[in-house]
């Protein structure tokens, strides 16, 4: 029997990023790849990411997170999902432990993640610093310069989209910017290619964005392993970056996306801030039969 068997689980979403907590504290229990996908594939446990919460690898951190996509894979960074992470370990009532002034210190494979409460059901999540280097997103081509780089889709004398910034926010991404809403773009149809482009050794997340104001962006996502999503905060992080880059902004900016919106801030240390929402729409047990036939 798989040792997430009678496991509990929230569902919750932030700013519509489907989301499943599973607290693993306390066990050796891990999440194998065939049974996240088991878990995403149910109606009941179905998310974009799942947040896996274990003990503490780092002195003076409170958990370590492991994040998957639907399809098994496991990536470094998910805004949404460590705010729903945090909400989960200071206010559900299976899970929280004492937190000092409601911040919390978490770690992932990319690193530690500072979180701090802002409101009732509102977080702020330092998503540290943005890579920018071709070898630090990564790149397969040595890009100079990643403010835009040469990928396109459609003709070359009449591109549909062309020359994304591309950023890492502890995973990669591309952003196209557009004067038209992004809504009219066939992502479902675009943005598997651009995920699985040579270009990206690792895959990414492609995102189209419209700057509608100096602090507003249209967003929507195609996230890596995970396909269209309502919101991608690790997207928003990136695009605020990849536009700040590109003088199309300041350095900060609500991003809104079709779950939601979010806030956005590049400070002058370098970190990128995100400030948003947390929902709660149920709990659950995993059923062991949904891991018999795991897929």
């Amino acid at each position: 029997m798989s040792a997430l068997a009678h496991r509990r689980f929230l569902k919750m979403h932030g700013a519509g990023n489907a989301i499943v907590v599973l607290d693993l504290r306390g066990s050796d229990a891990r999440v194998a790849p065939e049974e996240a996908r088991a878990i995403a594939a149910d109606p009941g446990s179905s998310f974009d990411q799942l947040m896996a919460i274990h003990d503490p690898a780092s002195p003076g951190t409170d958990a370590y997170m492991r994040i998957y996509n639907t399809d098994g894979s496991e990536s470094a960074a998910c805004g949404n999902g460590t705010r729903c992470v945090a909400f989960a370990m200071l206010d559900d009532p299976a899970m929280a432990r004492p937190a000092e002034s409601g911040r919390l210190t978490l770690e992932t494979s990319a690193g530690l993640v500072e979180v701090k409460r802002v409101a009732e059901r509102s977080f702020t999540v330092d998503m540290g610093r943005p890579r920018l280097a071709w070898n630090e997103i990564p790149l397969r081509d040595p890009f100079p310069d990643t403010r835009r780089i040469e990928l396109q889709i459609g003709p070359i004398d009449d591109p549909i989209l062309h020359s994304p910034g591309v950023v890492s926010m502890g995973n990669p991404h591309a952003i196209f910017f557009t004067e038209r809403d992004p809504a009219e773009f066939d992502l479902a149809k675009i943005g598997p290619l651009l995920e699985n482009h040579p270009i990206f050794p690792e895959r990414a997340n492609i995102s189209i964005a419209q700057v509608v104001g100096r602090d507003r962006i249209v967003l929507r996502v195609w996230e890596r392993g995970a396909g269209l999503t309502l919101a991608c905060g690790t997207a928003a992080c990136a695009t605020v970056v990849a536009a700040s880059r590109l003088r199309m902004i300041a350095r900060q900016a609500t991003v809104a996306l079709p779950g939601g919106e979010l806030f956005i801030e590049w400070r002058a240390d370098d970190h990128v801030m995100m400030t948003g929402p947390v929902f709660l729409e149920a709990e659950g047990t995993l059923a062991p039969e949904l891991f018999d036939a795991a897929p």
